[in-house]
């Protein structure tokens, strides 16, 4: 199906008031290379590119070829494995988003990727672990597509449940904590685990309530979000007709 041409994903809520992001966290000096595929269709680059920018990690980017077969299959969920992001620090080589996510917290404690407080610092790992593991009707109908936009997109009824349980983390996190982000005023892993979901709800329309749309307007607006999409749109790569078709 025929795609619009590369534009960013348009905000539905644009009266919401959009927070700014923190003070960014001093780099920490290192030897670092993220290993990333395309910016226009990897949500899994994405939270790996995300997690080492909230870090504030000093590091250098790899991009994998679009023609290579093994970033194909990993952006078409046909991977047995999913390796990239792998990020290459000190010789330590660390691949899966949630192994990064850790071992960045460990290893950039000051940009606080987890909330100090216990509770809320296992809820932040249960939620992340909730979308790094689950989720895969939304994953396979509604892939991460940026130069994609889909009004009036039929959403399947198993992804609508996705959506539904997606939601509703946020607004429990939301009021719980008081935002902006998903645990009150710091970034942390869950909202670079979530922002990706947050670039297909604006590419397939998908309808939300004020609160999780202020959300998804605040996360695109982060100035990360606004590099990662002005990129993907200068990017080489032909389109993947497998994630142009409307399911």
């Amino acid at each position: 199906m025929a795609t619009t041409a590369p534009t960013r994903p348009r905000s539905a809520a644009k009266t919401a008031k959009v927070a700014k992001a923190p003070a960014p966290t001093k780099a920490v000096a290192s030897d670092a290379t993220l290993t990333i595929t395309s910016k226009t269709y990897s949500s899994w680059s994405l939270r790996g590119w995300l997690l080492a920018r909230f870090a504030g990690l000093d590091f250098s980017e790899h991009v994998l070829p679009p023609d290579d077969p093994s970033t194909r299959a990993e952006i078409l969920l046909l991977s047995s494995s999913i390796l990239v992001p792998a990020l290459t620090h000190k010789g330590i080589k660390v691949w899966d988003t949630l192994a990064i996510a850790e071992y960045l917290n460990e290893t950039c404690p000051d940009a606080h990727l987890l909330p100090a407080d216990p509770q809320a610092r296992a809820l932040c790992r249960a939620i992340s672990g909730e979308m790094h593991s689950g989720f895969s009707a939304l994953r396979s109908s509604l892939p991460m597509n940026l130069r994609g936009h889909f009004p009036g997109f039929k959403i399947w009824s198993r992804a609508q449940a996705d959506i539904d349980r997606i939601t509703a983390i946020w607004r429990d996190c939301l009021s719980t904590y008081g935002g902006p982000f998903l645990f009150g005023k710091q970034r942390t892993i869950a909202d670079a685990m979530y922002t990706p979901v947050c670039t297909r709800f604006a590419t397939y329309d998908v309808k939300l309530d004020p609160i999780c749309q202020a959300y998804c307007d605040t996360m695109l607006a982060q100035p990360e979000m606004k590099q990662w999409i002005k990129e993907a749109k200068a990017e080489k790569i032909e389109n993947i007709d497998e994630l142009d078709v409307e399911f």
